[in-house]
């Protein structure tokens, strides 16, 4: 007890460090501690994260009751890591840096709109929520997932043109300033990452029916396509001589940490060098689909033709008869 007394106070006060922040003040400077204990409750992400994962398990429980299957990876996949991976980008100490230094926002920013939209894909809730809802309830998300709408949004080049140019048009103009000014804003802009994340991901790795779904040749050639503007948005930053929302920085007046220059160096290379990983990552879970998918259409052909086979075989022994 002699050696854990001491750790008490000094737990309460790093998190209290950082939690300050919520309050407008500039948090005190990042340590190990900081990182691991500054967790703050924002509520509405709380509260979403909260709903969705009770709505899935719900459904997973209702299929098991009543003798269906459901496998553990898609509940792994979107509870586990898809909606934990929202807790850790807008609860852990990456929300209470992420106005203070453009590194931690730049973190959220590969989390929520490259890795949670995967994870999320993944875990297939459409599907369940088909095999779990009635049939009353079960008629107006097929009409919506055959809707126009839904076509629209579902459409390659209309999620890839996001997906590409929202990152350019926030960071080099005054919006990503006015996330930082306002609160509202700035969980917008986390929600904006999201939903953009999704409508790119969902039709190309996603398990769920989505309307006009691209072959696997193209959706191979459409990450590949997209992969090289997280590069050179993260090499532009990089290499700029003015920082990103000058003011806003300079105003902070923060004493601790690079300067704002360097900071935004830092940011600019994960930018870049994540965004190479997610994508190899993105690559690999596409491969698999493919051989999987191709392994299913053998297996379907086989049977087919054993069919065929079977039926020309009795249509034979009946001519002899």
């Amino acid at each position: 007890m002699i050696g854990v007394t001491p750790v008490v106070p000094a737990l309460a006060h790093a998190v209290s460090q950082v939690q300050a922040h919520a309050g407008g003040a500039v948090p005190a400077e990042p340590t190990l501690l900081t990182a691991l204990l500054g967790w703050r409750l924002e509520i509405v992400p709380a509260v979403l994260v909260t709903v969705l994962a009770g709505l899935y398990l719900y459904g997973v429980s209702r299929l098991r009751r009543r003798g269906d299957t459901w496998p553990a990876w898609r509940t792994v996949s979107f509870v586990g890591l898809g909606l934990g991976s929202i807790v850790l980008a807008t609860q852990s100490a990456l929300a209470a840096y992420d106005t203070v230094l453009l590194t931690p926002h730049m973190v959220q920013h590969m989390i929520l709109a490259m890795l949670t939209p995967v994870l999320l894909a993944l875990g297939a809730p459409v599907t369940l929520a088909l095999r779990v809802l009635p049939a009353r309830g079960r008629r107006p998300l097929v009409r919506l997932l055959h809707s126009r709408l839904a076509r629209v949004l579902s459409f390659p080049l209309v999620g890839g043109a996001l997906f590409v140019a929202s990152p350019f048009a926030l960071y080099f103009s005054p919006w990503y300033e006015a996330t930082l000014r306002s609160a509202y804003l700035h969980d917008a802009l986390h929600v904006h990452f999201l939903l953009v994340g999704c409508l790119w991901f969902w039709p190309l790795l996603g398990i769920d029916p989505v309307p006009g779904r691209l072959g696997y040749p193209l959706r191979l050639l459409a990450i590949f396509a997209t992969l090289p503007f997280h590069a050179w948005l993260g090499v532009a930053i990089m290499s700029r001589s003015t920082v990103l929302a000058a003011d806003w920085y300079a105003a902070l007046d923060r004493s601790w940490g690079p300067p704002p220059l360097v900071d935004q160096q830092w940011a600019g290379g994960i930018l870049w060098t994540s965004g190479d990983i997610v994508g190899l990552f993105l690559l690999a879970v596409l491969f698999v689909q493919w051989v999987r998918a191709s392994e299913r259409e053998a297996r379907r052909e086989d049977r087919r033709l054993d069919l065929l086979e079977a039926q020309g075989s009795s249509t034979g022994f009946l001519a002899q008869r």
